[in-house]
């Protein structure tokens, strides 16, 4: 089938967190010294995908949030693109927002709990069927700003989150978007990229993690 465009789903990279906050929609949480070299280091990635395929993505946009703004800078620097933000593909709301030890804070706090009444939607934060949405929203149409400024085979590139873009990858695969929080394949700086093809009503999913070899050094919490 032919490439019709691209849509490249960055999950930022680690967090300065050292109070392991759920920090959500927080302000003021950027990039620890490591995620600022996986910043550096995905974009350099992207340079180098670029020329050897002899064209750059067309589009580099993020997420409002100060982390994905910072991992999106080298990006678009290295591909010499101005970085615009994009408000749809922003964390997941969650109301254990600003918990640093959510598991501990549910045990001592009895009033939370009829927040885990549905684990499925979920129903303490923004369900995942609206979180997919506005992801592949967003993705279709920067995809047709690409296709339309640099035809068949054109790229962007949207810097996320890992849950946004990990419900994003299972709705696209038809697979529950009720999931473990363990189970999700979308580690700090990876790549989830929505590949577009004549004839295809939903992209297929491609996955890579260009700093692998520096996860073992990394603090992770899910953001959501």
């Amino acid at each position: 089938m032919q490439t019709l465009a691209t849509v490249h789903l960055v999950r930022h990279g680690e967090v300065h967190n050292p109070e392991r906050v759920l920090y959500g929609r927080l302000d003021g949480f950027g990039l620890s010294e490591l995620g600022r070299r996986m910043a550096v280091d995905v974009a350099a990635w992207f340079a180098r995908r670029a020329d050897e395929q002899g064209r750059r993505p067309e589009i580099v946009a993020a997420s409002p949030l100060l982390r994905a703004q910072q991992t999106a800078a080298p990006i678009a620097e290295a591909l010499d693109r101005p970085l615009r933000t994009e408000a749809d593909v922003i964390e997941a709301e969650n109301a254990f927002e600003g918990m640093s030890d959510v598991a501990a804070t549910l045990k001592r706090s009895p009033r939370l709990w009829p927040l885990l009444r549905n684990p499925l939607t979920p129903s303490w934060g923004e369900p995942y069927r609206q979180q997919a949405a506005r992801m592949l929203a967003t993705a279709d149409r920067v995809k047709d700003e690409a296709l339309e400024a640099g035809g068949p085979g054109a790229e962007a590139v949207l810097v996320s989150h890992q849950l946004p873009i990990w419900v994003t990858r299972l709705a696209v695969e038809g697979r529950p978007l009720a999931h473990d929080p363990r189970s999700r394949e979308c580690s700090l700086t990876s790549v989830t990229s929505l590949v577009y093809e004549e004839g295809r009503a939903l992209p297929r999913v491609e996955y890579h993690e260009p700093n692998r070899a520096l996860l073992k050094d990394a603090s992770s919490l899910p953001g959501a």
